[in-house]
């Protein structure tokens, strides 16, 4: 069986659980322990460590067919992948040989640390230091969002190198939960992607100093090799799924024999939103995969993705894919109408789509991201399109 063979059955037990996940903004247990048990937490693990072996234009498939049972459980899964992808590429051979089999066999779920009082979502810095001792390191961070923190069994979590060091000499850390205190923090009441239980945590506890991912105060390297890569490749994927499970929703109640009074199929108006619908996902698929083989030829060619060029890319994928897939479902909504695309009743989830879709443009600030963009145009002169 192969890994969309293993994700298609997977997503059956998503669909099942979406609906009340969506209504009680709780964490998918059962979607998870599904994911646990089929091996695609191992998707992006090489064969050797008992993982599927994968690549990233794997992870961009398989986060389509997930997201189309539940985008908040896809996105759980693909935030995994995106600190998977970090040890995998960057862990020191000891802690990978120990922990990518216990990921492969679906016992660690795997949670990222990234945000900071104060300093929002910027990734590359943070105010929270290592303290070190001998070959022990102690962390004491407080982070206003882990999204599914409080079911995670380890954590990658962003620290400043030294208590002397500037906030951008940032350390990457894996922390077992078995080796941390922890205390949760707040409610997660949002509008949509109830299911990703984003709550704030304060953890504490110390590791080996072998546990630093990378080279210490080294987080960038990483970041820009994999984590940044990985993340708007698995957000933009899983983001498209959901719009594309909406669209296809909705063109089957249209084509069905019980389609309320109000969708004409023969409607020119009706064709015409569904056509301008259409047409936002195909752009975004076709820029989804141009993006992706980029990433693959470059890590199969051995080549940074460290340049202004494949940034750039990266960038407006995330931004594009936020914003187009969240404008599709609003136009699938407003064809819909008040009944079948607004209502929590209504016998297909475009509610539903609408309000998680509307948290990727600030997952992730679009606005930071336009700035980073704009910023990388001017090192870029040649203007090197995808």
């Amino acid at each position: 069986m192969t890994a969309l063979d293993t994700a298609r059955a997977v997503q059956s037990v998503l669909s099942e659980h979406a609906a009340t996940t969506d209504t009680t903004a709780a964490f998918p247990v059962a979607g998870v322990a599904a994911l646990r048990e089929s091996g695609l937490f191992g998707l992006l693990i090489p064969r050797q460590y008992g993982g599927l072996g994968g690549d990233v234009a794997d992870l961009v498939e398989v986060a389509q067919v997930l997201a189309a049972g539940c985008l908040s459980t896809a996105m759980i899964w693909a935030m995994h992948c995106q600190q998977v992808d970090a040890l995998v590429r960057h862990a020191g051979s000891r802690l990978r040989e120990e922990l990518l089999p216990k990921i492969a066999r679906g016992e660690v779920y795997i949670a990222s640390v990234t945000t900071d009082s104060g300093k929002g979502g910027h990734l590359l810095t943070v105010t929270a230091s290592l303290q070190q001792s001998g070959q022990t390191v102690t962390i004491e961070r407080d982070a206003p969002i882990v999204t599914g923190g409080e079911h995670a069994d380890g954590f990658l979590m962003t620290m400043r190198a030294t208590a002397d060091a500037p906030d951008s000499k940032v350390s990457l850390v894996y922390v077992p939960r078995d080796q941390l205190r922890v205390e949760t923090r707040g409610n997660w009441d949002p509008l949509g992607m109830r299911g990703t239980r984003s709550v704030g945590m304060k953890l504490t506890g110390e590791v080996p100093a072998d546990h630093i991912v990378g080279e210490p105060g080294g987080f960038r390297a990483v970041a820009t090799d994999s984590m940044i890569a990985t993340g708007h490749l698995g957000w933009a994927a899983c983001w498209l799924g959901a719009a594309r499970s909406a669209m296809c929703d909705l063109v089957g109640l249209i084509r069905s024999p019980k389609r309320p009074q109000s969708l004409n199929s023969r409607s020119d108006l009706t064709a015409e939103r569904l056509a301008r619908a259409r047409m936002d996902l195909e752009l975004v698929s076709a820029y989804l995969h141009r993006v992706t083989a980029e990433i693959v030829s470059h890590r199969e060619a051995g080549i940074s993705v460290d340049n202004p060029t494949t940034q750039i890319h990266l960038n407006t994928l995330k931004v594009t894919a936020a914003e187009m897939t969240f404008q599709a479902v609003d136009r699938l909504v407003q064809l819909a109408g008040l009944s079948t695309g607004y209502l929590k009743s209504s016998t297909i989830p475009l509610e539903r789509h609408f309000r998680d879709l509307r948290s990727a443009s600030l997952n992730y600030s679009n606005d930071r991201l336009l700035t980073a963009t704009g910023t990388l145009t001017l090192l870029d002169r040649a203007v090197r399109l995808a």
